[in-house]
């Protein structure tokens, strides 16, 4: 990988989890933020916001904000000129900063990459995803032969990473899910497809040999 070596330990960790960037991101905008700022702007539930900072915290890459007061050019969100701190606030740490500042698009990807390339399930899933474009985890199931409860666990991980989404819509249209004779489909099941990150990180396998083209 590009990335230098002392961050790539981080990226391993961040792409476990898309929250953990998304919250990343936000406080590089936010300058500082609390949690329910964070909530608000980030749609990510306030318990989790709360898992999310304590991870952040505990890798190095945030760090709590000292000080009775903060001033709104510190805390970019904040309506008041000046608030008292009733809240944790939270800024990026000088490894978050620089984390941040020289990771890139093709350096995260690269770390997705590393995680698949141990994960011969999740490698097909995100493959198959990629070529369904939309389908449930009994689609998934059959193809992989593996279990249903090994594969919906496995979907949910990818979820959680970033890989792969839940499709919501109330109707999946033929294009759109490439297995499905019928012209759509009412999704009684949870449907998975790729995200965008998903599509280019199975690009890029692709151009390795990692996956079939």
């Amino acid at each position: 990988m590009a990335v230098e070596p002392e961050l790539e330990r981080y990226l391993k960790v961040l792409v476990e989890d898309k929250r953990y960037l998304m919250v990343l991101q936000h406080l590089k905008k936010a300058n500082v933020d609390y949690g329910k700022s964070i909530m608000l702007n980030t749609k990510i539930p306030i318990q989790e916001v709360v898992e999310v900072l304590d991870k952040l915290e505990k890798l190095g890459l945030i760090e709590r904000v000292k000080g009775a007061t903060l001033k709104n050019t510190e805390a970019k969100f904040k309506l008041s000129s000046e608030v008292h701190k009733h809240h944790t606030y939270y800024t990026l740490s000088r490894d978050g900063d620089h984390l941040l500042r020289y990771v890139t698009e093709k350096d995260i990807i690269e770390a997705y990459i590393d995680y698949l390339r141990t994960d011969d399930l999740a490698r097909d899933l995100v493959r198959l995803a990629d070529e369904l474009n939309a389908d449930h985890a009994l689609t998934y199931a059959k193809l992989t032969k593996r279990t249903l409860e090994e594969v919906g666990e496995k979907l949910e991980v990818l979820v959680r990473m970033g890989l792969l989404e839940e499709k919501n819509a109330k109707i999946i249209k033929f294009g759109e899910r490439k297995s499905k004779p019928k012209k759509e489909t009412r999704t009684h099941h949870k449907y998975y497809g790729p995200t965008r990150i998903g599509e280019l990180v199975v690009r890029e396998m692709k151009r390795k040999g990692i996956v079939p083209k």
